[in-house]
């Protein structure tokens, strides 16, 4: 006689992950401290030098944290209404902010000090920017303007009106300092050459611009608005290089790391993802509690910042990977007087490992099929690993034991079975193996009187909703099958027959489980 097979719940488990070295980079970043804010955070930019206090734009106030203690270093409150877009000089030592004021302010990060103040908007300026190498600032204005200062002078060098609507986002370059970008809500991306004061190109995203960025080589620039990221190149006219929608809600931020190897994406669907700038593919994500309105990472890659629409700044560290230095390993020696003795080591013991045997595969083996499901029944089986449950339920099923199983039982057992089939009955892993288990159980108590128990039967009733709700899914994903059919078919028409030969057929079996479903239906009923 062979020996007993313990029962296989591998095959039902949920498909891991692949880990990949940029998932575990990413991962080490620590579980995010919050801190509350007083009201909505409206952007975030790090300090580019050490030690990379981040500033923090939200209500009428700009506050300077200190990335290591989470605590405010400074606060820049010159402010009688909402300020913007506070972002630092490339040296840490000076920091401009818009405001709903119309006005541009310029600050002294270290004594907080007021130095300068630029008016001519005529609306909430939203975005500034320090210009590289040069003392100047860029604005965006809701007035439909962007404008270039002079810093010593406090005068307007250069002005542009081409838009029709709100400029919301802005960018200038390190490489070349005479390109600047500004995109608006008329969806337009414009750029423009400010050695010959004119606009230079101009493309149209689709959707309301909410940020744009140069790429290093300054050949190429990403705007982002609604739920895409749009590249484009410079050096062919502004044409279209790709597309990304990774999102479902607007995107509200884009920034590099890891030496613009990496591009970072927040949006309002509560995620950060981290891109490949090589190839644009996603290659980790971030999940946070609320929609994130603006966001930023250190210059050494150890610290994000991410601003939510919640007032909420959750700061996340790298953990430090701490190596524990080993001792050389002591030989320990028992002295004679006249030499050392150390002990030799003749044979060595192999460890066994015996496997222990669970409660489940104890009663399968002595054929008690009853106390086995009950066994995995037990709420810290069925709960925390339903593979195991369904598992079992399908070794009866194949010993056309369930139906055995199921006798018997009192009102509390028999609630207990149909609360997991409600609980799981809808996982596509485990729908087909608990279709076959629910018609077998509405055989078996069908005439029993436990259906007229009230709670058994409110709990019949909420099964047969659920199933009518998957049912109705099924046959919508159904008809949306056939109409993509019937498009790849027009599609396939048009081209030749060499490639139509090669297109692989649709096949119609892709929702097995409707007849089951609706079968199961008709028998609780």
């Amino acid at each position: 006689m062979g020996s007993f097979k313990k029962l296989n719940s591998k095959i039902y488990e949920k498909t891991t992950s692949v880990i990949t070295p940029d998932s575990i980079y990413w991962k080490q970043l620590g579980t995010p401290v919050l801190v509350k804010e007083f009201g909505t955070v409206d952007y975030i930019n790090f300090s580019p030098v050490e030690p990379y206090f981040f500033a923090v734009t939200c209500s009428v106030r700009v506050q300077v944290y200190n990335p290591i203690t989470k605590l405010v270093a400074k606060n820049l409150s010159r402010f009688r209404e909402n300020a913007y877009g506070a972002v630092f000089r490339s040296d840490g030592r000076l920091l401009c902010a818009g405001s709903e004021e119309t006005h541009v302010k310029l600050f002294d990060v270290s004594t907080k000090n007021l130095l300068r103040l630029f008016k001519g908007h005529s609306a909430p300026v939203h975005r500034t920017y320090f210009v590289e190498s040069r003392p100047q600032i860029v604005s965006f204005s809701d007035d439909k303007s962007f404008k270039i200062w002079d810093i010593p002078t406090e005068k307007n060098i250069l002005s542009y009106s081409d838009h029709s609507d709100y400029i919301r986002a802005g960018a200038t370059n390190s490489i070349i300092p005479d390109l600047v970008l500004s995109g608006s809500y008329d969806h337009f991306v414009n750029m423009y050459d400010t050695r010959t004061n004119q606009k230079v190109l101009s493309v149209n995203h689709g959707s309301p611009v909410e940020c744009v960025l140069f790429l290093p080589s300054a050949n190429v620039f990403l705007s982002a608005g609604g739920t895409e990221i749009k590249v484009w190149d410079v050096t062919a006219g502004g044409r279209l290089l790709k597309s990304i929608s990774q999102h479902h809600k607007t995107i509200t931020s884009l920034k590099l790391a890891c030496d613009n190897k990496r591009l970072l994406s927040g949006s309002l669907d509560r995620h950060v993802k981290v891109y490949d700038i090589s190839n644009f593919k996603v290659l980790h994500s971030l999940n946070y509690q609320n929609a994130i309105l603006s966001m930023d990472i250190s210059q050494n890659n150890d610290i994000l910042a991410v601003g939510l629409i919640d007032g909420v700044v959750a700061v996340s560290r790298r953990e430090e990977t701490v190596k524990v230095k080993k001792d050389d390993k002591k030989t320990i020696s028992w002295k004679h007087p006249s030499k050392s003795f150390q002990p030799t080591v003749d044979s060595v013991t192999p460890c066994l490992n015996h496997e222990k045997e669970t409660k489940h595969d104890k009663c399968l083996r002595k054929f008690e099929f009853s106390k086995a499901l009950d066994s995995v029944l037990l709420p810290y089986v069925a709960n925390k690993t339903p593979q195991v449950t369904v598992s079992l339920i399908h070794e009866l099923i194949k010993r056309r034991a369930l139906q055995k199983a199921f006798t018997g039982r009192e009102q509390k057992s028999v609630a207990q079975i149909l609360r997991f089939f409600i609980r799981n009955i809808t996982e596509p892993r485990f729908a087909k193996v608990l279709i076959d288990a629910a018609n077998i159980f509405v055989d078996t108590f069908e005439d029993s009187p436990l259906i007229m128990d009230p709670e058994i039967a409110k709990l019949l009733l909420s099964l047969t909703q659920l199933l009518k709700e998957e049912t109705a899914i099924a046959n919508d994903l159904s008809q949306l099958q056939g109409a993509m059919c019937m498009i790849l078919a027009g599609a396939a028409q048009q081209k030749t027959a060499a490639v139509g030969a090669n297109l692989r057929p649709v096949h119609h079996n892709l929702i097995p489980s409707i007849d089951a479903q609706k079968d199961l239906i008709i028998n609780i009923n």
